[in-house]
Formats: C-alpha cells, structure tokens, sequence
C-alpha cells in the first residue's frame, strides 16, 4: 500500500495544454502573443494559398460546412447589399441563419469527430493549440470560439 501511495505521488499531475482562438491577419502582424510552440491549427474549409504560411496545418473538416457556407455568405452580401456595414452584415446573416446551432449539429458528424477527437488527446498530451481562421472576433462572430468550447468541454 505504502509503495502505490509513494508511486502515485511521484507521478506528474495531469495539465492539459492551452487552447487558444486567433485570426490569421493577428498572426501575420504579430498582434498575438502565443507561447512557443503553439501548435497553430487553421480550421478553415477553402484556405487561400497565403493562409497556409500561418498556420502549421489545416482541418478543413472542422470548418462550417461548405453548401451552408455558400449560403451564410450570400445572405451576408445581401445584407451589405441592403447598406449594412460588413461587420453588421456578417452578425445579422450568423443570426439570421442560426450559424451557432448549425455549426454545433456539424461538430457532432462523423466527418468532424476524428479531427475532435485528436485535438483533445493533443490537449490532453499538454500540447499547446491555437484555432486560427479568418474572421477577428472583436467584431463578427466565429465558429472557432464554438469550437473552442466544444474542444474545452471535453479535455
């Protein structure tokens, strides 16, 4: 008994790394401070040819699906169409088309619980990840901070 007691104090304590959520544009004008060795994760569906010098890998997966990514954006135009500014038109096409719940309904598909389930066991190792996409959340909404919780609830 003595021994498992004496073996169970020296072994490390559990500490999940960090999840961090930043924006592509922050990484490429240093305006965020990630810790060394951040693993920069983009989760973004189509990503232009520059996002990929950002960031250390992609999940495409892991961005809105792409037939209601179509439609968030036309719905966003048509709002910026109407005289909205973009930010405007950005929030009132995320509630118009109830963007979060959509989202939360994809993270739970099969195409999206691999890509899941290895960023959990990355933050479970104590690897530090930052989820990096396009939109800069001062101003619209983004599904990175839903995924964000998502991935938290579950480390």
């Amino acid at each position: 008994m003595v021994r498992l007691l004496l073996s169970l104090a020296c072994q490390r304590p559990f500490v999940p790394g960090e999840l961090f959520d930043t924006y592509v544009a922050a990484l490429q004008h240093d305006l965020v401070d990630l810790p060394q060795g951040t693993r920069r994760v983009g989760v973004v569906r189509s990503p232009t040819p520059w996002f990929h010098g950002a960031v250390d890998e992609n999940r495409p997966a892991l961005g809105p699906p792409s037939d209601f990514l179509e439609e968030f954006q036309s719905r966003e135009e048509s709002f910026k169409l109407d005289g909205m500014c973009e930010e405007g038109a950005h929030n009132a096409a995320w509630e118009e088309l109830d963007f979060e719940e959509t989202y939360r309904d994809h993270l739970t598909s099969g195409e999206v619980r691999a890509s899941m389930d290895d960023l959990v066991s990355l933050l479970q190792a104590g690897e530090d990840v930052a989820l990096v996409c396009y939109e800069n959340t001062d101003q619209k909404r983004c599904h990175r901070t839903i995924l964000r919780e998502e991935l938290r609830s579950r480390v």
